[in-house]
């Protein structure tokens, strides 16, 4: 005897009750049972109850996904997530990796740095700033799918989830990264003109994950990724992996230990002599920072500068090597040596400090030195990107306070003359890329004379780095570079053996003039 329709529903609803479809009826797993369970239906209950069937099983289907929490969408976005806290944003990533794992599917976290968009808001305003994020998220969200979800977790970083779905596996999330990033880099035109924008991705699918990991460990890994890609090179895509793992555990280690080095005054600054290309004579030494490892011995700048950056502690290294120097300074005077300066490197950080300039007046009280004595560099990329703003007012008040300011590594910042019209420079720093070989290369003698006529029209002295050989050396005298610096004349060293190649430089510049010589 056939069961009526309304009992075949009754039984369907009570079936789907006890067995909690939530789990059961979703995934890619319960297609394989549906041809069984029609067959099953049609012999139990004829025409009816497969009628019923194909009733119930599609409503049951959104009964159940009813039941779950809302995907949020682009709509629910826009109503008020399009920025959110780094907690809001985790909570986001657990909710998709749960409905993920309760689906037996996968999903996937990318994080993407829009990445020139502070120096727009340093040189343009913030206004032109927000509008370029906000013209990003509508992008990104355009790019994606209904179903995915996209905020903006900071200033110039952005999040994408993607809904959970069977093939998200490295491929295809590469396939997505890329798709996406071409996207986003498209010329974005506003009222103050067109802005290019370089965008890095890191991303994190759930598979790839070990198991026992939470949403939390998706979003964590995806950052791990993106600030990889952003170490590497611009619009740089990096998808996690298990090795990141152990480079973030031993970065952890490398920032604790050049923390405790700091304190303990294992970083110290290494002199590199100046000669002046007219006379020989020791024009100045630059401050090079080096860490006296107890068990590794010399560790360079190259491997612990990023750590105290990422910490925010340039400022204190700053402060140990003007301690250090001016104190060197001062102790070389005591013995009779002739060094008329020490320059110091000083990051973007320091020279954003808005009492930068009366620190270092207090500090040159404090070792009774005149300002002329210290040389202030400045990166040319921090002139390029900011020629208006607190770090050229900085520069050009230490300028006026007496101190020399030398332009670094000139040439690879693209710094415009105007910009160095309005920031007081002394003296610029060509970078050793234009020195290299111009004793066996005429293309690089053109360049570097080139240079030369620049600083010579704009009344500014240059000092050449990176001099490798005694016949670079001499031709930079012969093409009329002021200054020379590099491993050809001496190589970084200690206050006390400074001192020592001071004085027997010294002797030999004296040699030399007995004999009529110029001096090398």
């Amino acid at each position: 005897m056939r069961r009526p329709l309304s009992q075949g529903l009754l039984a369907c609803r009570t079936l789907l009750a006890r067995l909690q479809l939530r789990r059961w009826t979703v995934g890619p797993h319960m297609l394989a049972f549906l041809p069984a369970l029609t067959l099953g239906g049609f012999w139990l209950g004829g025409e009816s109850m497969l009628l019923g069937l194909a009733l119930v099983i599609p409503l049951a289907y959104g009964l159940v996904l009813g039941a779950e929490p809302p995907v949020a969408g682009h709509a629910e976005q826009r109503a008020g997530q399009d920025l959110v806290s780094m907690a809001v944003a985790q909570d986001l990533a657990a909710q998709g990796f749960e409905r993920a794992r309760a689906a037996q599917m996968h999903t996937a976290c990318l994080l993407f740095e829009a990445e020139g968009l502070e120096t727009i808001s340093r040189r343009m305003g913030e206004g032109v700033a927000e509008t370029l994020r906000v013209l990003f998220l509508a992008r990104l969200r355009e790019l994606l799918r209904p179903e995915d979800s996209a905020m903006r977790i900071g200033d110039s970083r952005f999040m994408a989830l993607i809904a959970p779905g069977l093939r998200l596996d490295l491929e295809a999330l590469l396939a997505l990264a890329d798709r996406l990033q071409r996207g986003l880099e498209e010329p974005a035109a506003t009222d103050t003109g067109v802005h290019y924008l370089s965008v890095a991705v890191g991303f994190c699918g759930s598979a790839r994950l070990r198991p026992g990991a939470v949403g939390a460990d998706m979003l964590d890994c995806a950052q791990a990724a993106l600030r990889e890609a952003m170490d590497n090179a611009p619009s740089a895509i990096r998808a996690w992996s298990e090795g990141m793992r152990a480079e973030r555990r031993a970065r952890t280690v490398l920032l604790s230990e050049v923390e405790a080095a700091l304190a303990k005054g294992q970083i110290q600054p290494w002199y590199q002599p100046q000669l002046c290309t007219s006379t020989g004579e020791i024009s100045g030494v630059e401050a090079l920072v080096r860490w006296m490892h107890p068990q590794h011995g010399i560790v360079p700048p190259s491997r612990f500068l990023g750590a105290l950056h990422d910490a925010g502690r340039m400022d204190q290294l700053t402060e140990a090597v003007l301690h250090h120097g001016l104190s060197a300074l001062r102790g070389w005077d005591e013995q009779g040596l002739r060094i008329p300066r020490v320059s110091i490197n000083f990051s973007e950080v320091e020279l954003r400090n808005p009492r930068l300039v009366d620190r270092l007046k207090w500090d040159l009280d404090r070792y009774g030195m005149a300002a002329s004595r210290l040389g202030i560099e400045v990166l040319e990329t921090v002139i390029a990107e900011s020629p208006d703003g607190i770090i050229a007012r900085n520069v050009t008040a230490l300028a006026r306070l007496g101190c020399r300011v030398d332009l670094d590594d000139f040439g690879t910042g693209h710094a415009s003359i105007a910009a160095l019209r309005r920031v007081t420079v002394h003296r610029l720093k060509i970078d050793r890329s234009f020195v290299t070989r111009i004793d066996r290369s005429e293309d690089q003698r053109r360049m570097l004379a080139a240079v030369l006529g620049l600083a010579d029209r704009l009344g500014l002295e240059t000092v050449a780095e990176g001099v490798e050989s005694s016949g670079e050396h001499a031709l930079l005298a012969q093409l009329g570079c002021d200054h020379a610096q590099g491993f050809g004349i001496a190589r970084p060293m200690p206050a006390p053996q400074l001192a020592e190649w001071a004085r027997e430089h010294a002797q030999r510049i004296a040699a030399a003039q007995k004999l009529g010589r110029r001096p090398a």
